[in-house]
């Protein structure tokens, strides 16, 4: 298991910049379960840099399946 030094975190707002989606969609897919997993920490929702590459990954294999 990665250590919290050896893992990035993400804010909302950085982790809505790198999937080009505004922080209101990134809220709602929260919200719903659809986005990637994510974890109040301090009051502040916060992202691991490897969980919202995994879910861009996840996203083009299911595409995959399905082309």
């Amino acid at each position: 298991m990665e250590t919290v030094k050896a893992m990035k975190l993400h804010t909302m707002d950085e982790v809505s910049e790198m999937l080009r989606k505004s922080p209101a969609q990134l809220r709602w897919m929260r919200h719903n379960g659809t986005g990637p997993k994510s974890a109040k920490l301090g009051g502040r929702v916060m992202y691991r840099e490897q969980d919202v590459i995994d879910w861009v990954n996840a996203a083009f294999e299911d595409d995959a399946k399905t082309a």
